[in-house]
C-alpha cells in the first residue's frame, strides 16, 4: 500500500507533551506515512512548527485561526500569523465557523473566516474549515469569496448526503470522515456508503474522536487504519482502494 495519510491531526497538542514524536512513530509504524498538522492559534503554533522540523518528511503544517479562539481582540491574535509566513505551508487552517459553543463572536468569526479565505486565495493554497453547527453561514461564505483558486475540505464530515452535494456544487472540495464514522449511533456510518471515495480524506482529528475499538482514550494518527477499515467495510470494497484512492486525493490537495 502507498501509505495512508491522515489529513488532520493535533500531534503537537499538550495531550502528547513529552511524546510526540513516539506518536509520529507509532503512525508509520501503523503504515500512516504523512501528517498534517493544522493551526489552531499563537499559543501552539511553535510546537507545532517545531514538530514539523523534525519531521521535515511526514509532517506538513498549515497557518490559520481557529473558530473557537476567535474574540473581541481577535485582530491582535490573527496579526500573529504573519510572523509565520516565511514557513512553509501546506494550507490555510484550521479555519471556520463553530456555533455549537457560543454565538458571542458570531459576526468577528464570519469576519475572520472571509478574510482566511481571501488569504488561501491570495496564496493559492487550499483551506481547512471546522464547521460546527453553521452549515449555511459557511457555505454562504464561501459563495461570497469563490475565486478559480478556491479549494479545500470540511473536516471532521458527519452531515448528510444532501449536505455533500451542497458542498460540491462549490467546486474543488473534499470532506475528511474521522473516528465518528466507526461509532454505532452516527449517521455518518450510513451516509459514508454514498459518498464518492474520490472526495474523501482520512483524519484523525488527534487527540479527539477516537475510533472505535479505543473510543475513551486518546487518539492519535497510527488509529487511521480503523476508520480507512470502516470506509472499506461500508462502501463493499478493500482497505487497499482505501488507501491509494484516499492517499492520491490527500497528495493532490496539499501538495505533499
Amino acid at each position: 500500500m502507498p501509505g495512508m495519510i491522515d489529513t488532520h491531526c493535533h500531534l503537537y497538542d499538550e495531550a502528547f507533551s513529552g511524546e510526540e514524536d513516539a506518536a509520529v512513530e507509532r503512525a508509520i509504524a501503523a503504515g500512516v506515512t504523512k501528517l498534517v498538522l493544522p493551526d489552531i492559534d499563537s499559543k501552539s503554533r511553535e510546537a507545532m512548527f517545531s514538530l514539523a522540523e523534525r519531521h521535515h518528511d511526514v509532517a506538513y503544517p498549515c497557518l490559520g485561526l481557529h473558530p473557537t479562539e476567535v474574540n473581541a481582540s481577535w485582530k491582535d491574535e490573527y496579526a500573529t500569523i504573519e510572523r509565520w509566513m516565511g514557513h512553509k505551508i501546506y494550507a490555510i487552517g484550521e479555519i471556520g465557523l463553530d456555533f455549537y459553543w457560543s454565538r458571542e463572536f458570531a459576526s468577528e468569526q464570519e469576519e475572520v473566516l472571509g478574510l482566511q479565505l481571501e488569504l488561501a486565495s491570495q496564496l493559492d493554497l487550499p483551506v481547512i474549515i471546522h464547521n460546527r453547527e453553521a452549515t449555511e453561514a459557511i457555505i454562504s461564505i464561501i459563495k461570497k469569496h469563490q475565486h478559480s483558486n478556491l479549494r479545500g475540505v470540511f473536516h471532521a464530515f458527519t452531515g448528510s448526503i444532501e449536505t455533500f452535494r451542497e458542498i460540491q456544487k462549490l467546486g474543488d472540495w473534499y470532506v475528511g470522515i474521522g473516528g465518528v464514522v466507526t461509532f454505532k449511533k452516527a449517521s455518518i456510518g450510513e451516509t459514508v456508503k454514498d459518498i464518492p471515495l474520490e472526495r474523501i480524506l482520512l483524519e484523525t482529528d488527534c487527540p479527539y474522536l477516537t475510533p472505535v475499538p479505543h473510543r475513551g482514550e486518546r487518539n492519535e494518527s497510527s488509529y487511521i487504519p480503523f476508520i480507512a477499515s470502516k470506509i472499506a467495510l461500508q462502501q463493499g470494497i478493500s482497505v487497499e482502494e482505501v488507501d491509494a484512492v484516499t492517499t492520491a486525493n490527500a497528495r493532490k490537495l496539499f501538495g505533499i
